[in-house]
């Protein structure tokens, strides 16, 4: 889980390439779903579309830019507590 931790940072430091370049090693659902989130925070759409379909999450019903990066942190947290 320390690769996508590591994306959140990259995200919330402004840092989108470095962020997307990372993503694209994790091929996780949780990865996924976080590579469909920068894929929106970049403004691209439609592979963040796909990406959610990866990660088997709506994307047509999906929360803010904030709501999603809050749940997949929530996700994450959970995940490595075992839950």
């Amino acid at each position: 889980m320390g690769v996508l931790h590591t994306v959140l940072d990259h995200l919330h430091a402004g840092r989108w390439t470095e962020a997307h370049n990372l993503i694209q090693t994790d091929a996780s659902a949780l990865g996924a779903w976080l590579h469909g989130i920068v894929h929106i925070v970049e403004g691209d759409l439609e592979d963040a579309e796909y990406w959610y379909t990866q990660a088997n999450r709506p994307f047509r019903s999906r929360g803010t830019l904030r709501d999603e990066l809050d749940s997949l942190a929530r996700e994450l947290a959970n995940a490595q507590d075992g839950g």
